[in-house]
């Protein structure tokens, strides 16, 4: 399929010349990058999702880890097709439905065909709607949409003939290649979808380096700490533990203590008269 000037989704993109890429900074690089994908990329999460704002957070999302992996990245083959994976992957996590902004869902296009399309299109399951959207929206062919969905060229053609189906039977106009893929355009053009700019997602993507590092720091130090607190407390030989008692027959239990005798009455009186600290001592007495 051809791709024109206006096209949101748009096919693989054309790179630069050898030349021209290297007299680029790797933030200069990436800036262009981000300014060439990142408007169509998020008109295709939002295709995917229904949510224009999981698309926008999405494409953020995919961009900031391009630019952590930016040497690696940079000398992939096709950056675009990178970014848009990591994108599409983001977007589809079933993760999101946990998220309590996400369990209400968004208004829909305001435009009757355009929402009926939206809706027949979201009814797909999540890899058929990605298969679909690659291969008539975007225009790769096959092998490519089976490498970048992680499925082998037959699981790839089975969904992408299962999805046209399943759209055709709800809305029979887009049963032909060509219209679906003209339909999925307007819908996605139809929408006011804004992205970031460039050096605020490069800055929220060292940030979240930043963060990263510093809990990984925190968490080693508190690892290595209750480490040593376990090493200092610890018994350095073994202790045998304490044997439960055990009842002994045949002896007699011991007497509670009774009423003193007149003798032991005496007695305790003249300890209790004498001074109880000093260098006197009793002696006891000899009969």
């Amino acid at each position: 399929m051809t791709q024109s000037s206006a096209t949101p989704l748009p096919a693989p993109e054309e790179r630069r010349g050898p030349d021209e890429a290297a007299s680029l900074t790797p933030a200069q690089a990436f800036d262009a990058l981000y300014a060439f994908c990142a408007p169509a990329l998020v008109r295709q999460t939002f295709l995917l999702t229904g949510r224009r704002e999981l698309a926008r957070e999405s494409v953020e999302r995919a961009f900031q880890c391009a630019w952590d992996r930016w040497p690696e990245v940079a000398r992939d083959p096709d950056p675009p097709g990178w970014v848009r994976a990591a994108a599409h992957e983001y977007a589809l996590s079933p993760w999101h439905r946990l998220r309590p902004r996400h369990r209400h869902p968004e208004p829909p296009p305001a435009a009757p065909p355009d929402r009926a399309l939206l809706e027949a299109f979201l009814s797909l399951p999540p890899t058929y709607r990605r298969t679909v959207l690659l291969y008539d929206g975007v225009g790769l062919d096959l092998p490519e949409t089976a490498a970048e969905t992680e499925a082998s060229t037959p699981a790839a053609a089975h969904r992408l003939l299962h999805g046209r189906a399943e759209i055709a039977a709800l809305l029979p106009d887009l049963a032909d290649p060509a219209v679906l893929h003209r339909r999925l355009t307007e819908v996605a053009s139809a929408e006011r979808l804004r992205s970031a700019k460039p050096p605020a997602v490069r800055l929220g993507s060292e940030r979240r380096a930043r963060f990263w590092t510093r809990a990984a720091v925190a968490f080693t130090l508190a690892v290595i700490g209750a480490t040593a607190l376990t090493l200092h407390t610890a018994p350095t030989k073994y202790e045998a533990p304490v044997p439960a008692g055990e009842s002994v027959q045949g002896v007699p239990p011991k007497p509670a203590p009774g009423t003193l005798s007149d003798t032991e009455l005496e007695l305790r009186a003249k300890l209790r008269a004498h001074t109880a600290h000093g260098p006197e001592r009793l002696l006891p007495e000899t009969r």
